[in-house]
């Protein structure tokens, strides 16, 4: 805007007012939204791997152990992760030539969070030589 005198007046300060704020707030907002979901999903993964890394302990340790001895350990795991009941349902399998151990099981979780309801189907499974 001129004024009288020729002078330009600054009014960009007065269309702007506010802007930063509702940006700043908005950005606030995706993130903790970002983090709340994320959270929820993260921990998902985390009892998986809790999971996956223990079944791979104990395949190692298989030809010390006998199947029944590794099936209550991780029955135990599955317990301590609160994972659903069908995630005990292992499968033991020892076989000949090569001889190997596989351990493997499948379960599903689900997680319902607002505007996003997503159910997972995971299937950890561990192989090591004898």
């Amino acid at each position: 805007m001129v004024t009288a005198t020729g002078k330009a007046r600054a009014t960009v300060g007065r269309n702007r007012r506010g802007a930063s704020t509702v940006g700043c707030l908005v950005t606030l907002l995706v993130f903790a939204a970002v983090c709340y979901y994320g959270f929820f999903i993260g921990r998902v993964y985390w009892k998986y791997n809790e999971l996956q890394a223990e079944m791979e302990s104990q395949a190692r340790l298989a030809p010390s152990l006998t199947d029944g001895v590794i099936r209550r350990r991780l029955v135990a795991v599955v317990d301590d992760l609160l994972l659903p009941p069908e995630a005990e349902r292992f499968v033991i399998t020892r076989s000949g030539r090569p001889r190997k151990i596989t351990i493997e099981t499948e379960y599903r979780e689900t997680v319902d969070l607002p505007l996003f309801k997503h159910e997972f189907k995971l299937h950890p499974t561990a192989e090591e030589p004898l």
